[in-house]
């Protein structure tokens, strides 16, 4: 059992954490600029810890425009070097190479979908998808799920960059596609609460 009793194993002690578990992890969302931010915020993680990146998600957000995917996907040579000399990001060209290109993809997927939300719920696992308890144990063992391979390897067909099947179940998981609040976690209830009163985006 973790040392948090009455949270999430992984939210440790900091308080920025805690808040960001408490506040937004888990919860269902469908507007598009905080999935799109959680899907390049991701891809700057890689290799990282999710704590490294959120204590800067201020300073991605400062420098991406608000990850607005129109602007992010005019972005040209000159923004990446400007970007590269930007000391409150990750400054990795080809994290921020994705980035861009990805607006550009996320572009197209409204085009088709009417909404990057209306994309994503299509992922949405169905209850014989997930597992029979929500504990530490269980979840510890999982990295990745066969839909999360199934939207990340959907991704890639569309040129997505940076977005492998453990990038999209962690994204999953914060973005409320699954309820991954563990059993004795005195968030999990409020997480079911919000679910059942969501309306999953459809296509329009």
């Amino acid at each position: 059992m973790s040392e948090y009793n009455d949270r999430c194993f992984w939210s440790g002690n900091d308080e920025e954490y805690m808040r960001y578990h408490d506040e937004e992890w888990g919860y269902p969302v469908s507007d598009d600029v905080r999935l799109f931010e959680k899907v390049c915020l991701e891809g700057f993680q890689s290799g990282l810890s999710w704590l490294t990146i959120l204590r800067k998600r201020d300073n991605f957000r400062a420098a991406f425009d608000g990850f607005d995917i129109h602007k992010v996907s005019l972005y040209g040579p000159d923004k990446v070097d400007e970007l590269l000399q930007n000391a409150g990001i990750i400054r990795h060209r080809g994290k921020i190479e994705a980035t861009i290109n990805n607006a550009a993809r996320a572009i197209e997927l409204t085009e088709e979908f009417g909404t990057l939300a209306a994309y994503f719920w299509r992922f949405e696992p169905s209850a014989k998808d997930r597992p029979d308890q929500t504990d530490e144990a269980t979840l510890r063992t999982i990295a990745q799920t066969d839909i999360s391979k199934a939207l990340a390897k959907d991704l890639k067909k569309r040129g997505w960059k940076f977005f492998g099947p453990t990038t999209a179940y962690a994204f999953m998981q914060a973005m409320g596609l699954v309820n991954d609040h563990t059993d004795n976690c005195k968030f999990r209830e409020k997480a079911t609460k919000l679910r059942a009163e969501f309306t999953v985006p459809q296509p329009k």
